[in-house]
């Protein structure tokens, strides 16, 4: 039997989680061009000060870079671009009521290859932490992490 395929992750947004509380994940597809797959097989991309838009019905993604292919020549698009992210009509709009409220934000969190090897984007629908949350939740993280560390210690 054939071992089961995973999925090959390409970008990680580390930050989303320390400046948003991401209450609902979404996985959708992106419209992408040939040379830009080929460029995401080399690991070449950047999704740290992404961000999702809804215009006229439609979900996009801005700010995201994904660098040129090495051997794309003239048919390489410009790698800082928008493009269209792959979401069924309920549930944009399902996102565009919610980010008519006041704090929300749509925040790519992953940016992998799924297990059939289409690219697929792991979007957060988040609401932005103020200061004091972000310091709770590194307190949280210190406590958990000296519980941990005394727990190996009494278990050796």
């Amino acid at each position: 039997m054939p071992s089961r395929k995973e999925r090959k992750l390409i970008a990680k947004n580390r930050s989303a989680r320390h400046e948003y509380v991401i209450e609902e994940t979404y996985e959708c597809g992106i419209e992408l061009a040939g040379t830009e797959v080929r460029s995401l097989r080399e690991r070449a991309c950047q999704i740290t000060d992404t961000f999702a838009l809804i215009r006229q019905g439609e979900c996009w993604l801005m700010g995201v870079h994904i660098h040129p292919y090495s051997h794309g020549s003239i048919f390489n698009r410009d790698p800082d671009r928008r493009r269209r992210l792959l979401l069924h009509r309920r549930e944009i709009d399902h996102l565009d009521a919610k980010l008519r409220n006041r704090g929300y934000a749509l925040v790519p969190l992953e940016l992998y290859f799924n297990e059939d090897g289409r690219v697929k984007l792991l979007l957060g629908l988040g609401r932005g932490k103020k200061l004091y949350d972000k310091r709770e939740d590194m307190a949280k993280r210190d406590m958990q992490r000296e519980i941990d560390r005394a727990l190996k210690e009494r278990n050796r």
